[in-house]
């Protein structure tokens, strides 16, 4: 298979698409509205899944952040997005994908000053077989309690990537597979 560069869908402030555009060329310091999507993965334990980004990331490299993210192709469907991001990430297969915070955006600045600017829906999913990451998207990666990942988040915010911390802020209920 070749490897074909990845394109993002930008969007209207109004969530409309309006074309599309080499992923590589839309995270500048003024990052077009483009569409993604988060993906907590938990286990059968409830536990959630954290990664580090790899260093070599060039937004946010090296913080602690959700499972992982990524960004629908133009007419790709989010959950056959986030089932070809898990296994090229995490090297993971999913059940029970299902839509938590339909509504989320964000615009975040990184210390280098590149912009992440998203409509980006978070969904949850349960992992199935053992997580064998890829190197250039993953330096480490933990299972944890929600509980601790929600404290270690207060605790320490700058480890963690802001959109992780505004997801949580957004839950409403508890913050599990079953929300």
């Amino acid at each position: 298979m070749s490897e074909n560069p990845e394109t993002v869908v930008l969007l209207a402030d109004d969530g409309t698409a309006i074309g599309t555009a080499p992923k590589a060329t839309v995270h500048t310091t003024d990052t077009p509205l483009h569409l993604a999507f988060s993906c907590h993965v938990f286990d059968e334990a409830g536990r959630v899944l954290v990664t580090r980004r790899a260093l070599s990331k060039k937004t946010w490299p090296g913080v602690w952040t959700n499972s992982f993210c990524g960004h629908p192709a133009p007419g790709e469907d989010a959950v056959q997005a986030i089932t070809r991001r898990a296994e090229r990430e995490l090297g993971l297969s999913l059940t029970d994908v299902r839509v938590a915070l339909p509504d989320f955006r964000y615009r975040a600045v990184d210390a280098s000053g590149i912009v992440e600017n998203e409509i980006c829906p978070v969904y949850t999913a349960r992992a199935t077989g053992d997580v064998n990451p890829a190197d250039d998207e993953v330096a480490e990666w933990a299972w944890l309690d929600p509980a601790e990942l929600s404290a270690a988040v207060a605790a320490a915010p700058f480890a963690f990537s802001p959109w992780l911390g505004w997801q949580l802020a957004a839950w409403s209920g508890d913050y599990s597979l079953s929300s």
